[in-house]
This record gives structure tokens, C-alpha cells and sequence, in this order.
């Protein structure tokens, strides 16, 4: 366009004389003008405020979208078209555009139709099951006591191994999750965490086992922002849509109808334990159906992942978490949280949980039913169910 600035005055001549940007266009590649398209010409317009009140044609706006598409590509909608249209100097209205961009370009029409984005890519390789194991938390639910933590590998994208728990603690996640992944699968090359202090534990008994790996060249380990941790990342919006977010909804209801306090210490006890093991029955099945399900492109999680990792170790050397945190304390000199509650614990005795939890199982003998009638829109029979618990806590502290 820069070309065209020392024509301004011939174009400006031909532009007042009545010459369409074409017309203009065409005399100025007679006259050996280079780089001066009907677009150029366009913008040189534009740019110098040479505007005709007349409402563009249709011939002209189908020629100006034309060369916008090309230009943008296929995301810009009717708004944005406009938009650009407007900024190159071609004014007309929305509908219109709206119209000729669904008969100009059918295959963008119905790629926006079904809306789709232009994806933001980042770089991931797993070159096989083994390779790197990310575990992360999800605390959608931490208001109420809940914790979930995965461990994902990245080549397969399965499941691996899981837990719910009241509040993060070391001990647990590496029992149930990071122990329970390395004995039944084998010894990854690379552990991936986000830079949470809940996985310091399982980070120590990755370094320790580190000659036990496959490939010893990679690092043990990497601790890296919560959104670099790919795999398991893609996998939480299923478990809050499926599990957190139904429970989340029946329970913020009865905080706004001031049923429950959750400024009280039994209360959030309670609460805890009742969420905690319903969000477990749902985070199970969420887990099942993710890893049997085809993931395009790439397989089913179970199938890339039945040979395991390449290199296996021996129950030995993976004490339970106590022996481990002992260990750990020992060795580095650093405390560790072994036991965390939501709330306090109510019952003085062992006999007094055992009555309460017992009065509760005779009135509600199977609890995947308040899951069920949750995940379906009925709060209401988990919300009793709650405030039947709290009620029976109370009458055996």
C-alpha cells in the first residue's frame, strides 16, 4: 500500500470522478502501478477518509468478502466481518454480510455453526506408557472437604490411580495414589507436579527409586505451573461436570437457605465425610468410562496401557506411607502433617462413631443412590441424608 501513497492524488481524482475501487484498481495496473489490487486500493481509501455515502452493491461487498476471507480465515462470524469490512472502508450491515458469508464460504459457515475455535497448541510427548506419570489435585469441592488427586500417564491418558480426601495430606496421596500407580504398573522415568507441597512425599520415594527407571537420562522428576500439567488437566472438567459440580450445586443451596453452617466445626465434619464419599463413588465411574473410551486419533486409554511400564519393581521397595514419612522426616529433617480433618472430630469414643455410623447406614443402606438422584438434577434425598448424619453425630457426642 505503501506504493500507492505517491498516487494518492490520481487516486483520489478517479475516486471523485465516480471510478469503483475495481475501476481504479484496473487503471492504475495499466498506467504499471505494481501491488495496487482492488483491496489496496481499498485501504489507500480508507486510509486518506475517501468514503461515498451510497450504500455499497452487492457485486462489490461479495468481492470485498471474498478477499476478507482470505485474509482472515474461517472464525470471523457476521460481527466481526463487519467489523473488518467497516475498517477497510466497505460499510453494509450485518445481515447482509451474515448472509453472503453463509453462501460465499459454506465449509466456514458450518465450522462456526458447530462451533468451532482455533486451539491454542502446546507441545506434548509421551513416547510410551512408562515415560512421564502427572499427578495433580482438583478442589472444586474444597469448601466442603473434598479433595480429588489423579495420577494420569501420559502416553495412554489413563487413569492410573486415585483418591478422595478431606483435605490434601502427603501420606494419603502417596499410599493411594502415587504407591498404588508405581505397584501395579511399574516405575515411571518421570514424575510431573505442580509446585504443591502434598506431593513432597511421593517426590522423595521418586528420586530414591530413581536407578530403578527405564530410561535413567530424563530427570526423576519435574514441578512445573499446574497449567503445564497436560494430561490430567484435560481430564478434571469431566470430573466437575460429572461429580463435583452437581454435589457443589445441592450443597450451596442449603448454605443459601442457612440450613447448614459451615462455620461450625461438626457441621464441616460431617459434611466431609458424607461428600467425600459420594464424590468417590462418582470420580470411580467417571474413571471407568474415561478409560475404556476412545480418545480420537490416539486409542483407548486401557488398551495403550495393558503392557504396563517397561521397568518393574518389587512391593519391598515401596514401604507404606508411615514407614516413608518417618523416613522422610528423619532424613531431610522436615515435618510432615500426617493425619488431616475437615472440622474436628466429634465422637469421644470408637463405640459412639460406631452407633452413630450405624443408625445412619439403617436409613440410608446404600449412598450411590443420593450420587444417583444428584448427578440427575434431586438434591433432595442427598440433602436429608446430610442432615439426618449431622443430626445423628449429635446425639452420640
Amino acid at each position: 500500500m505503501a506504493a500507492l501513497d505517491q498516487y494518492i492524488n490520481l487516486v483520489k481524482g478517479l475516486f471523485e470522478s465516480g471510478k469503483t475501487h475495481a475501476e481504479i484498481s484496473t487503471h492504475l495496473q495499466q498506467m504499471g502501478v505494481q501491488r495496487c489490487s482492488e483491496m489496496s486500493v481499498r485501504r489507500i481509501c480508507f486510509k486518506h477518509n475517501l468514503r461515498r455515502k451510497r450504500q455499497v452493491s452487492d457485486t462489490e461487498l461479495e468481492a470485498a468478502m471474498i478477499g476478507s476471507i482470505y485474509e482472515t480465515g474461517s472464525s470471523y462470524g457476521r460481527k466481526f466481518m463487519t467489523g473488518y469490512l467497516s475498517s477497510l472502508g466497505v460499510r453494509a450491515g450485518e445481515s447482509r454480510v451474515g448472509k453472503l458469508l453463509r453462501e460465499i464460504h459454506q465449509p466456514y459457515h458450518e465450522l462456526r455453526r458447530q462451533g468451532a475455535r482455533n486451539l491454542n497448541p502446546v507441545p506434548y510427548h509421551a513416547e510410551y506408557m512408562g515415560h512421564k506419570l502427572h499427578l495433580d489435585q482438583n478442589e472444586k469441592l474444597v469448601m466442603f472437604g473434598v479433595t480429588h488427586v489423579l495420577a494420569v500417564d501420559g502416553y495412554s491418558s489413563k487413569i492410573i490411580a486415585n483418591a478422595t480426601m478431606p483435605v490434601k495430606n502427603n501420606l494419603v496421596i502417596y499410599e493411594e495414589v502415587y504407591r498404588s500407580a508405581v505397584v501395579n504398573y511399574g516405575m515411571w522415568d518421570q514424575l510431573r507436579v505442580d509446585h504443591g507441597r502434598e506431593f513432597y512425599m511421593s517426590l522423595y520415594m521418586q528420586e530414591k527409586l530413581s536407578r530403578h527407571r527405564h530410561n535413567l537420562s530424563r530427570q526423576p522428576y519435574l514441578q512445573t505451573a499446574s497449567t503445564m500439567n497436560l494430561r490430567v488437566e484435560r481430564i478434571w472438567p469431566e470430573v466437575n461436570n460429572r461429580v463435583n459440580y452437581p454435589l457443589k450445586q445441592a450443597l450451596v443451596h442449603l448454605l443459601d437457605q442457612e440450613v447448614i453452617n459451615m462455620e461450625d466445626s461438626m457441621t464441616k465434619f460431617c459434611t466431609s465425610n458424607l461428600a467425600c464419599q459420594l464424590s468417590q463413588i462418582g470420580l470411580n465411574r467417571v474413571v471407568q468410562a474415561w478409560n475404556a473410551h476412545r480418545i480420537p486419533g490416539r486409542g483407548i486409554p486401557n488398551e495403550l496401557a495393558a503392557s504396563g511400564c517397561p521397568s518393574k519393581i518389587s512391593d519391598e521397595l515401596l514401604p507404606n506411607a508411615s514407614v516413608v514419612a518417618n523416613m522422610y522426616e528423619q532424613e531431610l529433617g522436615s515435618s510432615l502433617t500426617w493425619t488431616s480433618t475437615f472440622g474436628t472430630d466429634p465422637f469421644s469414643s470408637e463405640e459412639d462413631r460406631c452407633h452413630a455410623e450405624q443408625d445412619f447406614v439403617e436409613k440410608y443402606p446404600d449412598i450411590s443412590l443420593l450420587f444417583n438422584e444428584a448427578v440427575n438434577g434431586e438434591y433432595s434425598l442427598f440433602q436429608d441424608a446430610l442432615l439426618y448424619l449431622i443430626n445423628v453425630t449429635q446425639r452420640y457426642v
